[in-house]
């Protein structure tokens, strides 16, 4: 049996990938997230971490965006262990 393991996105580490479980944002950033791929059920990757607490390079399906941190760790991701 598969054990499910929920961390913010912005602790993942390279290569590391999982699935978007809930987007702790308001409304108006939801829908922009939403717009960008960025939904509950969708795959994540995380591509790249930049030095200095700079933004998080992702990877959904064929689409890479760069992610500010704080918006990173506002999006709750599932791994399986």
């Amino acid at each position: 049996m598969t054990e499910a393991i929920m961390t913010p996105l912005d602790q993942l580490k390279p290569r590391m990938r999982g699935t978007i479980h809930d987007l702790h944002v308001g409304k108006e950033l939801a829908r922009r997230m939403a717009g960008l791929g960025l939904r509950p059920g969708s795959t994540i990757e995380v591509i790249r971490r930049a030095p200095l607490n700079g933004p998080i390079q992702v990877r959904i399906g064929h689409t890479d965006l760069m992610l500010r941190r704080n918006e990173a760790a506002q999006i709750s991701i599932c791994l399986a262990v």
